[in-house]
């Protein structure tokens, strides 16, 4: 029996044993390069996926869009906003005459240089064109502000929406057909005491525009009272405490949109006190509905 057939093979044979030491140093690391391959240390080297968390440096590179997209939102009503309105100005401007007697009401105005003829027709146009595009106006804000709002907002604005224009409007008419005419006369008749009155159609223009705007603005009380009291800023007992305070801002409010004398600043801050109260009922009237609905659920 030969002892270096494979099979029967223990020990190796010299000429064997001289192959295999040759293979050995001529692939050294062969061996040593599997068992590292394979070796836990070795795998914790290899490259790993990356976490989900390493990309958030990215993350404002991609929400970037969303704030390009709104500023291009704001963009586009502003740009339909301002269509409308050189619309309705050319269309007053160029009807100016039609609306002359309503404007002037039969006073007798005078221009003291050829350009302000042009500066009259351009203020009167500039508010009458911004009165017509109101309802636009308010509708390309809403289109713009909608998406930001919370539901009760929304809910709020898309209620009261007629609300707001409805008081602006009646802040405009009260002003035009109440405060305009009994404030010009008045100023009118106590120059005339001393003076020889003329008035320049510069200064009546301004005088039209400060007797109706703010007016307007100031009818928007008991809206922005509701407002405030919807999402918890304002309470009606609150409004009940500063009352007085209250009346004394509206003093100084009312003397800073009217012209100087005691007669105007007397006729605006009477209806606001008005509406004043008419917020604080109004706010009472909500609370109390809001609790009537609570305890009911």
């Amino acid at each position: 029996m030969d002892p270096y057939r494979d099979h029967n093979r223990q020990v190796l044979s010299p000429l064997d044993k001289k192959r295999k030491e040759d293979s050995a140093t001529a692939e050294p690391s062969a061996p040593i390069n599997e068992q590292t391959a394979t070796s836990p240390a070795n795998k914790k080297e290899q490259p790993k996926a990356q976490p989900e968390t390493e990309k958030e440096p990215f993350t404002a590179f991609f929400e970037e869009p969303t704030f390009i997209e709104h500023l291009g939102d704001l963009r586009k009503q502003l740009i339909k906003s301002i269509a409308v309105f050189l619309l309705f100005f050319i269309v007053a401007f160029s009807t100016i005459n039609m609306w002359f007697p309503y404007i002037t009401r039969g006073y007798k105005l005078i221009v003291l240089s050829p350009m302000e003829v042009i500066s009259f027709y351009t203020t009167i146009s500039a508010a009458l064109a911004f009165g017509l595009a109101i309802p636009f106006l308010c509708h390309f804000l809403w289109q713009f502000v909608k998406p930001g709002l919370t539901e009760k907002e929304g809910r709020f604005l898309s209620l009261y929406s007629p609300f707001i224009l409805l008081l602006f409007v009646a802040g405009l008419a009260f002003g035009y057909y109440i405060v305009n005419p009994l404030s010009y006369n008045f100023l009118v008749k106590l120059g005339k005491m001393n003076f020889e009155v003329m008035i320049s159609a510069k200064e009546y223009a301004r005088f039209l525009m400060l007797t109706t705007m703010p007016i307007g603005l100031l009818f928007e009380l008991p809206i922005v009272a509701l407002f405030l009291s919807s999402i918890g800023i304002l309470t009606s007992d609150t409004l009940k405490k500063v009352r007085k305070w209250s009346y004394v801002i509206l003093a100084v409010v009312s003397a800073l949109i009217t012209p100087p004398d005691f007669f105007s600043q007397l006729i605006i801050l009477i209806p606001m006190i008005g509406l004043y109260e008419a917020s604080i009922f109004l706010v009472t009237r909500t609370e109390t509905r809001l609790a009537s609905a609570n305890l009911a659920s």
